[in-house]
C-alpha cells in the first residue's frame, strides 16, 4: 500500500513554498501521495506562542543572519533562482486558505501548484481579490464560485478545527509533515522523509 506524505501548509509561509517542489520529487520518486492540510500559521502561532524567525530570533546575535544564509544554500541546492520574497509579506492568508479547505484532493494540489509562483515568484498582492480571482480564473478555478465558499461558515469552521487539531498534534508551525505518526518540521526536513518512507 502506498505511503502517504501528510503536508500541514499554509501559503504565508516562504519555506512552504521551497519545501513544496521538493516534496514532490520524493512522493514522485517514493510512489508516496501528498495528502494536504490546510490550516492558519497566524492561528498556531497564537496557539502555540510561536512566531516568524525574523521576529522570535531577533534578539539572538546571529541567528537570523545564519537562518537566511541556510535559506539561500537551500535555495541555490534547488535550483530556486525565480524565488522572491513577497513585498507584502507576512500577509493574511486567511481567504487563501479558506479556497484550499474549499477544495480536495488533486484539485487542492493543483490550486497551490497555481497560486506559489505568483505569490512567491511574482509578487502578488494576495490582499487583492481581483487580481488572485485573474489567476485562478487563467488556471481554469471557478473563481467567483470559490471566493464565495470562503464565507460558508462550514470552510471557516473547517479551517480553525484543522489549525486546532494540528497544534493538538504537536505541529507548531510551517512546514510541518507527517508519515505515519512520525512529524517532521521544516524544509530541512525532507531527507528524513525520504529515509521514513524507504524504511
Amino acid at each position: 500500500m502506498a505511503k502517504t506524505i501528510e503536508l500541514l501548509f499554509d501559503f504565508v509561509s516562504p519555506n512552504g513554498y521551497l519545501a513544496w517542489y521538493p516534496l514532490n520529487d520524493i512522493a514522485e520518486q517514493t510512489g508516496a501521495a501528498i495528502e494536504v492540510v490546510p490550516v492558519f500559521l497566524g492561528g498556531m502561532h497564537r496557539l502555540t506562542g510561536n512566531a516568524p524567525p525574523m521576529i522570535r530570533d531577533a534578539d539572538v546575535k546571529g541567528k537570523v543572519e545564519y537562518s537566511m544564509l541556510e535559506m539561500r544554500r537551500f535555495i541555490a541546492k534547488h535550483g530556486f533562482d525565480r524565488f522572491a520574497m513577497n513585498p507584502k509579506f507576512p500577509f493574511n492568508s486567511v481567504t487563501l486558505q479558506r479556497l484550499l479547505i474549499a477544495l480536495d484532493g488533486q484539485e487542492r494540489n493543483r490550486l497551490i501548484d497555481t497560486l506559489l509562483p505568483p505569490i512567491w515568484e511574482q509578487g502578488l498582492d494576495v490582499g487583492d481579490p481581483q487580481a488572485v480571482g485573474s489567476v485562478l480564473a487563467e488556471a481554469g478555478f471557478d473563481a467567483e464560485a470559490l471566493f464565495a465558499k470562503t464565507q460558508d461558515p462550514a470552510i471557516k469552521q473547517a479551517l480553525i478545527d484543522n489549525t486546532d487539531n494540528a497544534v493538538e498534534r504537536g505541529a507548531f508551525g510551517i512546514p510541518t509533515f507527517f508519515v505515519g505518526k512520525e512529524m517532521f518540521f521544516g524544509k530541512e526536513r525532507l531527507e528524513q522523509i525520504e529515509e521514513e518512507l524507504a524504511g
